[in-house]
Order: structure tokens, then C-alpha cells, then sequence
């Protein structure tokens, strides 16, 4: 049977379309496939990011919206020129984060380590260690709350029982106490945090690399030294990383406990907006300050990263 080109060629050609249809259609399926979350994830994501960026140059107050307008970079030149509590602010978020980050890591560390030996009812204790992490800022706040109180909270009664104070304090209410009361409330929340990924880090590393640092002679502090804090190094730094953010962005603990008193004492940028957008409805000037807070952050990321070193495994 001889061949025909003329007969084949279209019906060869027509093969070809076929399987480039099917071939498109398969490469199409994983996009239909993450459609929705995408449409997520800009709803409720990049549309709000949007919209703080556009009202932070607009004169946006519901309370009166007849002097709604266009501001230009009005909100800004008049957080940095004419407002007097953005710095103090400002100030009070750097203290906030550094005091918190820090020993919520010294301690998550401690904690983890003292998680990974092998004891009795360690799954217990593990369980019963990560509570607070599991319990929401309102809840949290309202327990201690109770505790600080001046009149019937537990603190005071130990305290006194123990000769360290002579009458009831109230922690909450005093500009030498609050933040460090705040403090406190927060590392009880946030070092089940630190502990959990540290504890996971600690599991994933190789016993052999211990073996090899004891044949070496090496004590157990050198072994923490040059073994454990060197393979903790990218969990660390994401870990850390996240926690920065997550504690400048905090409102929660600190507007249930204090609602940024007294005298400002307490008082974050963060708070700081909540007040000006939520309380005083000033959502323009308040869209401002959140992105200046977002500036910080990007900025403070970067170098984070950049200065830290971390690697991608």
C-alpha cells in the first residue's frame, strides 16, 4: 500500500491540534486550581493594603465628613512636626519589642531545652507547657487582670504573704509598674512560642554531630556553643523575625489590660493608631501612622535578614 501525503498530512495535523488542546488544557488545570485562594488573598490581603496606602493621603473622618478631602503628605509632615505623642509612642513600641523578643527568646530557649531531655510524662508536661500559646489575648488579659488586681488578686496576696510589699499594689494603674505588669503578661503568653519551634530545631538535630563533639573532648556548654546554636541558626532567625512583627503589631494584651495608660505609659504606635482610627474615628490620619509602621517593618526585615545572614536549607 503506497503512502499518500495528501490523505495523511490533514489527518496527522489534526492529531497535532488535538494533543496541544489537551496539552493547554492540562497546563490550565493547576491555575483554575488556585484561583480562589488567590482572589483570597487579594480581597482580603492586598485590597486593605491598598486602601491604608490611599486613605493615608486623604482627610478621612467619619465623625466629619464634610472636611473629607485630599491631603497630599499633610498626615505625614504633621505626625513628624506638630505630634507630640508619635515618638513617645514610637519609643514605647522599640522598648516593647526588645524587652519582649529578647526574653521570650532567652527563656523559650531555656524552656525548650529542658523539653527535649528524656524525663517521666514528658508528653504531659510538653502539653501543659504550650497552654498559654493556645489561650486568646482577651482571655489572657482578663486572667491577669485578675491577678494584678488591687484589691483580690492572687499577686498581691503572695506578695504580701512573702514580706515583699506591705499593701496591696496597683500594678496596672501606676506609671512605675504597668509596663513591666504588661511585660510579665506577655512572656507567659509569648515563650510557649519560642519554645515549640526551638524544640522542634533541637529534635532535627543529628546526635552524631554531639557524638563527634564529646570524643573531641568538648563540655556541654561548648557542645551548646558550637553544635546547638549554630544549627538553631535559621530557626532563630525566622522565629525571631516573626515574633518582631508580631509584638509591634500587638493591641490585644495591652488595650485589655491597660488601654495604653497610664499617662501613655503603655501606649505603642500601634495603640496609638487604634486610638486615633478606632476610638477617635480619624481613619486618614491613622492610615498615616500604619504606614509608617509598615515602612519600619519592611525596613527592619530587610536588614534582619540581610545582617543575619540566613541561608536557605
Amino acid at each position: 500500500m503506497s503512502y499518500s501525503p495528501e490523505v495523511n498530512e490533514p489527518v496527522l495535523e489534526k492529531k497535532k491540534s488535538e494533543k496541544v488542546r489537551k496539552f493547554n488544557k492540562a497546563k490550565l488545570v493547576p491555575y483554575l486550581f488556585i484561583t480562589p485562594a488567590v482572589l483570597m488573598v487579594v480581597s482580603f490581603l492586598f485590597y486593605p493594603i491598598g486602601m491604608v496606602f490611599y486613605y493615608s493621603f486623604q482627610n478621612y473622618d467619619i465623625s466629619a465628613p464634610y472636611y473629607n478631602s485630599f491631603a497630599g503628605f499633610d498626615n505625614f509632615v504633621n505626625i513628624f512636626t506638630s505630634d507630640k505623642l508619635f515618638f513617645p509612642s514610637l519609643l514605647n513600641s522599640l522598648k516593647w519589642v526588645v524587652t519582649e523578643v529578647g526574653l521570650q527568646l532567652v527563656f523559650g530557649l531555656i524552656l525548650a531545652l529542658l523539653l527535649n531531655q528524656t524525663f517521666k510524662f514528658r508528653g504531659i508536661i510538653r502539653a501543659v507547657a504550650f497552654i498559654p500559646w493556645a489561650i486568646s489575648g482577651v482571655l489572657a488579659s482578663v486572667i491577669w487582670s485578675l491577678m494584678y488586681n488591687e484589691h483580690m488578686g492572687v499577686l498581691n496576696d503572695i506578695l504580701m504573704r512573702l514580706g515583699i510589699i506591705d499593701s496591696p499594689q496597683a500594678f496596672l494603674a501606676s506609671t512605675s509598674t504597668a509596663f513591666g505588669a504588661v511585660v510579665i503578661a506577655e512572656l507567659w503568653r509569648g515563650i510557649p512560642f519560642f519554645a515549640i519551634t526551638l524544640l522542634a530545631g533541637l529534635q532535627s538535630i543529628p546526635q552524631e554531630l554531639y557524638e563527634a563533639a564529646r570524643v573531641d573532648g568538648a563540655s556541654r556548654w561548648k557542645s551548646f556553643l558550637f553544635v546547638t546554636l549554630p544549627q538553631l541558626k535559621n530557626t532563630i532567625i525566622l522565629t525571631t523575625l516573626l515574633r518582631v512583627v508580631w509584638e509591634f503589631n500587638n493591641v490585644d494584651l495591652i488595650f485589655n489590660l491597660t488601654g495604653g495608660g497610664p499617662a501613655h505609659s503603655t501606649t505603642t504606635l500601634t495603640m496609638y493608631i487604634a486610638e486615633l482610627a478606632v476610638h477617635g474615628s480619624n481613619f486618614g490620619y491613622g492610615s498615616a501612622l500604619t504606614v509608617i509602621s509598615f515602612g519600619i517593618l519592611l525596613v527592619f526585615a530587610a536588614l534582619y535578614l540581610k545582617l543575619s545572614r540566613y541561608e536557605k536549607e
